[in-house]
């Protein structure tokens, strides 16, 4: 890997790592529906400027029952999650929650497809799985009893958020495969705005907006779902999808890091359960090949 493709992959994991303090940010003023539409609407603006420009080409009209599908799957309930989850749970650790994605998806694919699976697969789930509860108990730990509840809550939502995305990854394995990757991007976070607008319309409005908030949802669809995602197609035009996985493994790093600067705790144990995550997960990789990673699943966090 190149030094540039090396800064790239850093840069991607960086920018999907912030996206869950920028959520913990909005989601202070902005209802979790709202945050999930605005970032769906202001990525695919930039998406559309680049699709333009660069005359990429949009799927065909007859898959759209399965774009639709994947819309929800792939953006509209796992944003929407996310933010949801993370007014009582901290980024840093939905950022960890956010790695079992993959987890998921080696899961489901064992379920539904019968594909077989490794001792090194099972042992590199076993293992993050591990990575992840230890993140979760020593978090939890610092948190009062009558709030703990509450975290509890925001833990399934996010895991559910994680379940959607894998969901969403066996989808467009199957059903999406060989299409303009530029144009599978912006028809989904279009189609994902269509789908959360009325939804937005119809419950809680955004009140009492503040600069940081609204700042924050900003840098989630420029920056978390924009600029994102043409990292991301760039990077898997040069380097292989092997290669590519590595930003699953910085990503939760990122969130430990970006969880500072909302002054979260983050003790001994986070760190270790943060590391098993990531040993489970490149052991898990070893065993996957490569022609098994779509890039679809682009959008995490």
């Amino acid at each position: 890997m190149k030094p540039k493709h090396l800064f790239e992959l850093v840069l991607l994991s960086a920018v999907w790592g912030v996206s869950f303090l920028m959520m913990r940010i909005a989601v202070v003023t902005f209802p979790p529906v709202w945050i999930s539409l605005l970032r769906c609407a202001l990525g695919a603006s930039l998406l559309w400027t680049v699709l333009l420009i660069g005359g990429y080409s949009l799927p065909p009209r007859r898959l759209l029952p399965w774009m639709l599908f994947l819309a929800m799957l792939n953006n509209a309930v796992p944003f929407t999650f996310f933010a949801w989850g993370e007014r009582t749970v901290p980024s840093n650790m939905a950022a960890v929650l956010n790695a079992t994605v993959p987890i998921w998806t080696v899961l489901f694919s064992i379920l539904v497809y019968r594909d077989r699976a490794g001792l090194r697969t099972i042992a590199g789930v076993l293992l993050s799985f591990a990575g992840v509860v230890i993140v979760i108990i020593g978090q939890s730990g610092s948190v009062a009893h009558e709030a703990s509840s509450g975290m509890l809550f925001g833990i399934i939502i996010i895991a559910l958020a994680a379940v959607s995305y894998a969901i969403a990854t066996l989808v467009a394995k199957t059903k999406l495969r060989g299409l303009d990757p530029m144009g599978l991007a912006t028809t989904q976070l279009s189609l994902a705005t269509a789908l959360l607008l009325p939804v937005g319309l119809a419950g809680e409005h955004p009140s009492a907006l503040h600069a940081g908030p609204i700042g924050a949802v900003v840098v989630l669809g420029f920056a978390g779902s924009g600029v994102a995602y043409l990292l991301y197609y760039r990077l898997l035009e040069e380097i292989s999808p092997t290669q590519l996985t590595g930003v699953t493994y910085l990503m939760p790093i990122w969130g430990l890091f970006w969880g500072l600067f909302a002054h979260e705790s983050i003790g001994l144990s986070a760190c270790i359960g943060v590391a098993i995550t990531i040993a489970g997960l490149a052991l898990m990789n070893r065993q996957a090949k490569p022609a098994q990673t779509q890039p679809v699943i682009a959008a995490r966090g």
